[in-house]
């Protein structure tokens, strides 16, 4: 029976965060990142479980010093120890399909640190693990023999895949696969029945090569919500023109527009080094009945937030600070990954 990728506003059992620590590129800045993983353990347990890869067991001892003396429940947090390159969730953790019957098949795709930029032998094997120790016993595991990050897709309730050529398509990934290839291998994979393929747009300081969940985000009722740029001096101008461009050209498989909520762009920011950071509002979090969303101490923090509540009415929507997260180029969405309804075993 045909297992089929659910949207991120599915219901769900955790969020899984794979924890920063001193032998990652956040040694420097740990004292500024943890907090933020702590304050998203705050915001998620009051929804959900948190489940938290974590290095080494001295690793796991710290975080629950952390955890407890702020005052986050532990009865909603699961652990497992294993040894990690960096913490990325989105692109190393599982992706998850249902059947109709209800059943999940965890897939368990090949992650190479975004086509091979960065070490990931350790993070390629952190999903085995979070499997044998937390899955639900009859959920399947299935190894995925091909290049592929959790932020690189999208998909909506009708089984419709949005995702960008430039990642995808990328040499760096699947150099032996055609785009016909990509697509049947993500029909037979994660069942998905048509393709939204978006051909521009960008975000500089982003390894990722132009992921999905920086640009164009699905919402419930054919919505897609957009990173817009009204900055004619900025350098992101013209891609993101004609990336909203074509995704007015997009049709549902009916023939109908999708309804567009457009994302404000925040003012740009640099590292130390004068490195331009991929700070964008689109990188949020859909968990149950709530939306985390990254903002930046910007004044168009406020805009970004109701944009988003439009899009996601049901929702309650809180902003975190991921000015600390961009500075290792990714944000919000980029650490999490959501674990469906059943994905957990019952202890």
């Amino acid at each position: 029976m045909q297992f089929t990728l659910l949207p991120e506003w599915a219901e769900q059992d955790a969020i899984m965060l794979t924890w920063p620590h001193l032998d990652t590129d956040w040694s420097d800045i740990l004292d500024k990142v943890e907090p933020v993983y702590v304050a998203l353990c705050q915001q998620i347990s009051q929804v959900e479980d948190v489940v938290i890869v974590a290095h080494n067991e001295s690793l796991k001892a710290h975080i629950l010093n952390l955890l407890k003396n702020h005052e986050v429940d532990l009865t909603k947090v699961h652990f497992v120890v294993t040894p990690c390159n960096d913490t990325w969730a989105r692109d190393h953790g599982p992706i998850t399909t249902q059947n109709a019957e209800g059943k999940l098949s965890i897939k368990d795709f090949t992650f190479t640190g975004w086509g091979n930029k960065f070490a990931a032998e350790l993070d390629n094997k952190i999903n085995k693990v979070l499997v044998n120790e937390l899955a639900a016993p009859e959920n399947d595991y299935d190894v995925v023999d091909m290049v592929l990050e959790g932020g690189g897709i999208e998909i909506n309730e009708a089984g419709t895949l949005l995702t960008t050529t430039e990642c995808l398509l990328n040499d760096n990934r699947n150099p032996e696969l055609s785009k016909d290839d990509v697509e049947a291998i993500l029909k037979d994979k994660l069942g998905a029945k048509d393709f939204l393929w978006v051909d521009h747009g960008y975000l500089a300081g982003d390894d990722t090569d132009s992921h999905i969940d920086t640009l164009v985000r699905f919402a419930p009722g054919n919505t897609l919500v957009y990173v817009g740029c009204d900055n004619e001096n900025d350098e992101h101008y013209s891609a993101l023109v004609k990336m909203a461009e074509q995704l007015r050209s997009f049709r549902t498989p009916s023939g109908e527009a999708y309804k567009l909520i457009d994302l404000p762009w925040p003012k740009a920011i640099f590292d130390d080094e004068g490195y331009r950071l991929p700070a964008t509002y689109a990188n949020y979090l859909i968990m149950n009945k709530t939306v985390l969303v990254p903002v930046y101490n910007d004044e168009k923090d406020a805009l970004a937030l109701k944009q988003i509540q439009i899009a996601y009415p049901e929702h309650t929507v809180i902003g975190v600070d991921c000015v600390p997260i961009i500075h290792q180029f990714g944000s919000l969405h980029c650490i999490t990954m959501q674990l469906p309804k059943g994905f957990l075993k019952r202890i």
